[in-house]
């Protein structure tokens, strides 16, 4: 689906927004609850539309001052700059807190919202716009247990494997997923023109396209397509108010899944049936690899992305499963060191080096190589080894998680 912005501050923005809809005037005050990921992802991003403002208490005022829950991830797309003035007023009456919550959830929003002796609450989890509970005044008046919430699409996820992807995206019929194809390629190439054009964040797109201006760099579809997906990176942690095709939850995982692939397809000629049937696959290969990590964690997303987009190289190139599946195994098992520092500028100088690593996997396994089962975190196949990178993320690098957001958070 189209965000606007980073996701985290959106999904804080869109669980005030719904809990002032709810309270029905002007809260006094704010306070949030927030899980540690959804810290770590907010502290040091700029808001869309905000001026050029970072943060948790920012994003929560936007949501509840000027954003249309209706919209969902893209809540604060119509903020106008008379609207951020009262903003700037409330939070200079410093009438928004937050904790960290207690529970084990990785993905957790909890807002609630006083006026005079009005009260509302919004619960929010598992998924960027997963609305599970709303109160107000103490009545309950919406309840949802994870079984029937939208985490559910997670399990969903389950039936994904690589050949399975592998064969949709050779057989289906285009026309199915066209339009949606469609708006993935138009808007997240817009946002690369956007990070290539204008400086945003650390440059690393802009950076890169220089470098091969200057000759430092060739003008091959591996550079091109390391700038283009880091470019846009630039754009959306810069404060972008452009909007994304997210992918597992994520706009960056959905900006590496997508560019690199439309690049190469551009710069070597081929058609349009062919450059969708290979997002078709990097795309899914993408929500099947993030599937096993989780929405949030320590392990950094681009980096499913990554293997997903190596896998596709080789895919657009015609080559079997077998020389599809070793792609993956290499471009893994050589960035799954990667970790997730919050959502910031270094986000984009990541997604370059995933780009590059996906290039180099593919590269790899075409002329024969893959790394040997049983290596490190390598196994037999490439679906043991995504299941090995996922117990990774989820269980060796929690002690990560929580020593990365320590270090964020000190004073």
């Amino acid at each position: 689906m189209p965000a606007e912005g980073c996701t985290e501050p959106i999904a804080i923005a869109l669980a005030t927004a719904k809990a002032r809809e709810i309270l029905g005037c002007e809260p006094e005050h704010i306070n949030l609850i927030l899980s540690g990921n959804i810290i770590k992802n907010v502290k040091s991003v700029f808001v869309p539309n905000s001026g050029n403002m970072v943060g948790i208490e920012v994003a929560a005022a936007m949501g509840a001052l000027a954003g249309d829950a209706n919209q969902e991830l893209m809540v604060l797309s119509k903020v106008t700059p008379e609207e951020m003035v009262k903003v700037r007023e409330f939070l200079a009456k410093d009438t928004v807190h937050y904790t960290k919550s207690d529970n084990n959830f990785k993905l957790y929003i909890k807002v609630k919202m006083i006026a005079g002796s009005q009260s509302a609450s919004v619960e929010l989890k598992h998924v960027h716009n997963n609305i599970t509970e709303i109160v107000k005044n103490g009545e309950t008046q919406l309840k949802i247990n994870d079984s029937g919430s939208k985490a559910k699409l997670e399990d969903d996820a389950a039936i994904l494997n690589i050949k399975l992807i592998y064969d949709l995206a050779k057989e289906v019929d285009i026309n199915l997923l066209k339009p949606i194809l469609e708006k993935i390629i138009n808007c997240n190439t817009a946002i690369s023109i956007e990070g290539l054009t204008h400086d945003y964040g650390v440059r690393t797109g802009k950076n890169i396209k220089t470098s091969i201006e200057r000759g430092f760099y060739g003008k091959d579809a591996r550079n091109l397509s390391a700038s283009n997906a880091a470019a846009a990176s630039d754009a959306r942690m810069g404060g972008s108010a452009m909007p994304v095709m997210t992918a597992a939850g994520s706009g960056n995982v959905g900006l590496t899944s997508s560019i690199p692939v439309i690049t190469y397809c551009r710069e070597n000629g081929l058609s349009e049936d062919k450059m969708m049937r290979g997002l078709i696959f990097s795309i899914l290969a993408s929500v099947h690899i993030k599937n096993n990590i989780g929405r949030l964690s320590a392990y950094c997303g681009p980096m499913c992305a990554a293997g997903a987009v190596s896998g596709a190289l080789v895919f657009l190139n015609d080559e079997s499963y077998e020389v599809v599946a070793k792609a993956i195994i290499n471009t893994l098992s050589g960035v799954s060191g990667v970790f997730c520092d919050g959502a910031n500028s270094s986000c984009s100088v990541k997604i370059a080096n995933g780009t590059y690593a996906a290039f180099d996997g593919a590269a790899s396994a075409m002329n024969g190589n893959v790394v040997t089962p049983g290596d490190g975190i390598v196994a037999d196949d490439v679906e043991a080894t995504i299941r090995n990178i996922g117990e990774l993320a989820r269980d060796g690098m929690r002690e990560t998680d929580e020593v990365i957001l320590e270090i964020m958070t000190r004073k």
